[in-house]
């Protein structure tokens, strides 16, 4: 990993609200082929990115990697977690960055539902979209995962638990980002304890898990906001691809829930080997390989 080349910046999107993130220029000799939008998920932050960075920018593309509002190094607000919210954030971050060209946007949990807001809400910003490892609120999965999986998915209803769940949580957070890690990882030699250390010091900042609960709060209404566009709009007709972990449960319910909120024909679902929730740690090489699969079949067409 070249650090060296990766500017750390903030960008404010909102009076007192700043984005944090990592801008890493294209290190290919060729002209720049287009921007990567990278979003990560919960509990992480931009760093779970670390190993695909630069991979992407050897390919000659710009990549831009953000921390979400509330998370990592970026503003810890009181309110604005819809995934439409969160979107609108880095639209505003791209238009900082004078970047007005379409970005292949990829997202992972949190960050696959924040994608797909982006590319619902702001379709000519996102030349395709890259999503998946999260039951999208306003999907029949996603209701079977608080009914049906209610125990693997515990944390959507005890997040939105006001207060308690934070009290709970506050002074453990090690113990509790541990299982997420050890529970839905398959590589779980992939999150090392350099790397728990990192996300732990995240996640124990003031105001850091208060906003992380917050993101799970707003699902219901990311849930309404999803409905009512699909309703009012019809299904995204933008390309778009999933990554799912080949040991990941997500993916048997992967192909149903893109089959709601995308046009048939427009999408494509990926089981990736060798990893199960945490795709871009436990088997990086295979996600940079089949993103850019995608990428260049959207930009060039099939060879």
């Amino acid at each position: 990993m070249d650090y060296d080349t990766w500017r750390h910046r903030t960008i404010e999107v909102e009076p007192s609200v700043r984005i944090a993130y990592i801008d890493c220029p294209s290190k290919s000799k060729r002209p720049e082929r287009g921007v990567i939008l990278l979003i990560h998920g919960f509990p992480q932050t931009s760093y779970q990115f670390r190993h695909v960075i630069d991979p992407f920018a050897r390919a000659g593309y710009r990549v831009i990697v953000p921390d979400y509002r509330g998370a990592g190094a970026s503003s810890k607000p009181a309110n604005g977690f819809t995934k439409s919210i969160m979107a609108r954030d880095f639209v505003r971050l791209l238009n900082a960055l004078e970047i007005h060209e379409p970005v292949h946007v990829i997202g992972h949990d949190i960050g696959g539902m924040i994608a797909f807001a982006m590319a619902a809400k702001h379709p000519s910003r996102v030349a395709s979209v890259n999503w998946g490892e999260c039951p999208l609120p306003g999907t029949s999965v996603y209701e079977e995962d608080r009914t049906t999986h209610a125990v693997q998915q515990f944390h959507f209803i005890f997040h939105s638990v006001p207060d308690l769940a934070l009290a709970l949580v506050t002074g453990r957070e090690r113990i509790y980002l541990s299982h997420f890690f050890q529970k839905i990882a398959y590589n779980t030699a992939a999150i090392k304890d350099e790397d728990l250390d990192h996300y732990v010091r995240c996640y124990e900042q003031p105001g850091a898990m208060r906003c992380a609960f917050e993101v799970y709060r707003a699902f219901e209404q990311d849930a309404k906001e999803c409905q009512e566009w699909i309703s009012s709009y019809g299904k995204l007709s933008l390309p778009a691809l999933c990554l799912a972990g080949a040991k990941s449960r997500h993916l048997v319910d992967a192909g149903k829930m893109f089959s709601e909120v995308h046009q048939k024909g427009t999408y494509e679902i990926i089981a990736v080997p060798d990893s199960a929730h945490y795709i871009a740690e436990e088997n990086p090489e295979s996600f940079v390989h089949e993103s850019l699969r995608f990428i260049e079949y959207v930009t060039v067409g099939p060879k």
